[in-house]
């Protein structure tokens, strides 16, 4: 029934027949010169101009086999409208069955096989079982069935939450800590000077990196104890230094504790051993720096 009429629509539409042997000449003509030309595209315009007539078969691989299928397939329709138009006596049948013996021949055999209209079905058929589907018992069911997995899952991260807070709690309780206190600062706040450097000289010779730690700890608490430094443990050494200027120091002092800084982040980031007697001198200069300190404030 379909290709009965798009063969009557053939039949009524007026092809450029008068352009038949130009047509054949510029196809002849790109399959010596440029046959790359003769692509999809180039029949595509082809096809357009023919009123839709298809002419590109599937089994046609190179070029000059699309060249001869279209040139046949353009003489075989201006052929048999020519014939119709000469003998309307010799056409008892209907336009259709008529139409419907060109095109059953073998140069027509692909002419039904569209793609568009294969793309087209697919499409329509997918869209009536998926419209069956959701109108279906199942497809509820489904529905029904997908909400209360997805609240299982948010109760069961939930409770999961919860019982993660709770064993922290139960464990900052057993360690003897208030839940909530922050040991981070205990940990981070400074001793007096002496008793920094001390444990610098314990170490000295078993942990000399350590040493230089503790130094750097003991410059840092001698310049909070004369207030040119706060207790601000995030800022980084260099920026405590460029605080120093504006906070009363000295031109001399700033450039000592720069100077003290840079040795702290060669030695105590390096990853070469740092000798016991680098850590020595460093925590010297840092106990010197400290002396002076203490005497000008005296």
């Amino acid at each position: 029934m379909m290709s009965g009429l798009v063969l009557l629509w053939l039949a009524a539409v007026p092809l450029p027949c008068e352009d038949l042997a130009r047509e054949a000449q510029q196809l002849t003509e790109l399959t010596s010169r440029e046959p790359e030309a003769l692509d999809d595209a180039y029949l595509e315009a082809l096809e357009s101009r023919w009123e839709g007539l298809p002419l590109r078969s599937p089994e046609d691989k190179t070029p000059e086999e699309r060249a001869r299928t279209a040139a046949r397939r353009l003489q075989g329709v201006c052929t048999q409208l020519e014939e119709a138009r000469n003998a309307p006596a010799a056409l008892p049948r209907t336009d259709g069955a008529r139409l419907q013996e060109i095109l059953s021949r073998p140069e027509f055999a692909h002419a039904r096989q569209r793609q568009g209209d294969v793309l087209q079905r697919l499409l329509t058929l997918a869209a009536a079982w998926l419209e069956d589907l959701l109108q279906t018992r199942q497809a509820q069911s489904f529905a029904t069935s997908t909400r209360t997995v997805v609240l299982g899952l948010g109760f069961a991260v939930v409770l999961f939450a919860v019982l993660r807070l709770r064993h922290w709690r139960r464990g900052a309780v057993r360690r003897g800590e208030e839940p909530g206190t922050d040991t981070r600062a205990e940990a981070l706040r400074l001793d007096l000077p002496g008793e920094h450097l001390a444990r610098a000289r314990a170490v000295m010779r078993t942990q000399p990196r350590e040493a230089i730690r503790e130094g750097l700890l003991a410059l840092l608490s001698s310049l909070e104890e004369k207030r040119l430094a706060r207790p601000d443990r995030v800022k980084t050494n260099r920026e405590l230094v460029g605080e120093l200027p504006g906070r009363g120091a000295s031109t001399q002092l700033t450039g000592e504790v720069e100077r003290l800084v840079r040795w702290y982040d060669r030695a105590f980031y390096s990853l070469e051993p740092v000798p016991p007697e680098d850590a020595s001198r460093f925590v010297d200069e840092v106990e010197r720096l400290h002396q002076g300190l203490a005497g000008a404030a005296a």
